[in-house]
């Protein structure tokens, strides 16, 4: 079994969905690579997130958005 990418908890953020293990909402990331931001861009800015995690993320929502469409 893996470790959760994202999780959500009422105690952090107002159960905003974060990164696993941080305080750094997922949207954060979207909003930045939609700003044209780098991945890099995005890390140095939220030391607490890894590039594994980012990476899995966007796997993730790759995956769901390519079976929602099928």
């Amino acid at each position: 079994m893996t470790a959760p990418v994202i999780s959500t908890d009422p105690e952090v953020m107002g159960s905003t969905p974060v990164f696993a293990g941080t305080r750094v909402p997922v949207q954060t990331l979207l909003d930045d690579l939609e700003a044209g931001d780098t991945i890099d861009d995005f890390l140095a800015g939220f030391p607490t997130v890894s590039r594994a995690q980012v990476v899995a993320f966007l796997e993730q929502a790759k995956d769901r958005l390519v079976e929602s469409v099928s």
